[in-house]
């Protein structure tokens, strides 16, 4: 199956952080780094407040699909983050 490149960046909102106040905040948009084998088993691979990447139940968020242009302004934004961050 063909990826398109309008679901190439995958982003998903937190609709749970009950087993994880510290790490993930209710209603924030995340970026969703993709992770064939997490989805297996359930899972999401999410870059969380930590700035690092880590699995969560993927029941704790819904995805978001966005157009081409606003995912890739998220993306540089959550660049410019990781940039201050680090």
């Amino acid at each position: 199956m063909k990826t398109s490149k309008r679901s190439a960046a995958c982003f998903a909102i937190c609709v749970d952080n009950s087993e994880y106040p510290a790490s993930l905040e209710l209603h924030k948009l995340y970026r969703v780094i993709p992770d064939e084998d997490a989805k297996k088993d359930g899972d999401l691979r999410i870059i969380d407040e930590s700035g690092e990447d880590y699995l969560y139940p993927a029941d704790y968020f819904l995805l978001v699909d966005v157009p081409r242009g606003i995912a890739r302004a998220l993306r540089e934004s959550f660049a410019r983050r990781a940039q201050h961050a680090g």
